[in-house]
């Protein structure tokens, strides 16, 4: 019994360790080959984008639900695009705040703008189906209702999809722009760190996991081959990648298709968020499970390994914490006490990599966001705010997901938006 007490410890200490160690090399090695591979190949300013062939029409989707503040900015935004041939289609999602006047206001000013108003808050996949169903472009750029959209994004994410028979989807790049507090400027950090970095890497190593809900470029006719977005899924944009990718069609990053966004800049906001986010991926998880059997399939497996193994850490990391509380009051066999959870030497090399891990990122990144290395100081309170904060909205959200009933719309809940300067 003893001997397997110390197995089964051995084990559960070394996956925690060597788990985020190693992705975190997975990481670098694969954002670091996407940058000499693609990204530094005909190497271009943001606002130089190369000329296309063609420029064909482009529906800006912009889904809206109690954005009475930031609508206008984001829609004179879209508007303000500089590729040739676009329209702007906001839909109204059942707003009770004054979204619907201030969209008919600039719609009367602006010929390229239409506004749909839906009667009920019906969630941001019924708004999204809706757009691309009322748009005249093949190609729909959908943006969130309180981003900015770079001008000369739309025309970088296009890039892909002329000559590009097989591009179902291209997410772009989107930056922070709320950094007044800590919580932003962590979060600034860790959008190039996490969601710059690994998008770079994972398509280096074929497939992505998402693409990013706030600025996506979507080809309509692949959104038509998987029926369009589901309305039941808490992270539509997870579940359309997928989607797509298993009816293989290819989806790309771009790191110059700039969007800058809004984040939480409170920790109820940030749970919020992220718990949200675990419980879409865990559904897709679960949904996507079911179809991976086939070998035609196989390009995905990776992904759902990956996605799989980090919710077995989160597991492995809250045994860790049980251990360490229990073993402050009851005695446990010294095979599997856990002294402390402050950082020794295991902890300097995690924190260490994780340092190195972000100093590549805004590396990368800070091609396209001026002042980013100003962030890099308050990093160090990364590894453990945001991991400790990823276990538990993990080992949350399994169960609500396993426990949602199937069908259910998911409905918008207006976020934390951050401090505004």
């Amino acid at each position: 019994m003893i001997d397997a007490l110390a197995t089964f410890a051995e084990a559960l200490f070394a996956f925690s360790f060597y788990y985020p160690l190693f992705m975190a090399y997975v990481w670098m090695a694969g954002a670091v080959f996407y940058y000499f591979h693609y990204e530094r190949q005909g190497k271009r300013g943001i606002d130089d984008p190369p000329p296309l062939p063609e420029y064909p029409l482009v529906s800006i989707v912009v889904p809206c639900h109690n954005e009475g503040p930031n609508a206008q900015e984001t829609i004179e935004h879209c508007l303000a695009t500089r590729y040739p041939n676009f329209e702007v289609v906001a839909v109204n999602d059942g707003s009770r705040d004054d979204t619907g006047a201030v969209l008919d206001r600039l719609a009367a000013r602006h010929a390229r703008l239409r506004v749909v108003h839906l009667a009920a808050n019906q969630g941001k996949a019924v708004a999204l189906n809706t757009g691309a169903l009322l748009a005249n472009g093949e190609y729909l750029v959908c943006i969130d209702g309180d981003a900015l959209l770079d001008p000369d994004a739309v025309h970088w994410l296009m890039t892909h999809f002329v000559g590009g028979a097989r591009v179902g989807a291209v997410t772009g790049n989107p930056r922070v722009r709320t950094r007044s507090t800590l919580l932003g400027k962590v979060q600034t950090g860790e959008f190039s760190s996490i969601v710059g970095l690994i998008k770079r890497a994972q398509r280096t190593y074929g497939r992505i996991f998402t693409v990013s809900g706030v600025v996506a470029c979507f080809r309509k006719a692949a959104l038509q081959d998987v029926e369009y977005w589901s309305a039941d899924m808490l992270t539509e944009d997870v579940d359309i990648s997928w989607k797509l990718q298993l009816q293989h069609w290819e989806v790309r990053f771009e790191p110059h298709a700039l969007c800058w966004i809004l984040m939480p800049e409170t920790l109820r906001g940030l749970w919020r968020q992220r718990l949200r986010w675990s419980t879409g991926g865990m559904q897709v998880l679960l949904k996507a499970g079911r179809n991976l059997r086939s070998w035609r399939k196989r390009r995905m497996w990776p992904v759902f390994a990956e996605y799989l193994t980090s919710v077995l850490w989160a597991y492995a990391m809250l045994a860790v914490f049980v251990l360490w509380a229990l073993g402050k009051v009851l005695p446990l066999p010294d095979e599997i006490v856990v002294a402390t959870l402050l950082p020794g030497w295991t902890g300097v090399v995690i924190g260490t990599t994780c340092l190195a891990q972000v100093a590549t990122s805004l590396f990368l990144d800070s091609h396209y966001d001026r002042g980013l290395w100003r962030q890099y100081y308050w990093m160090i309170w990364y590894p453990l705010a945001y991991w400790t904060l990823n276990v538990f909205t993990t080992v949350v959200a399994v169960p609500r997901a396993l426990l949602r009933q199937r069908g259910r719309r998911a409905r918008w809940r207006s976020p934390d938006r951050g401090v505004r300067p």
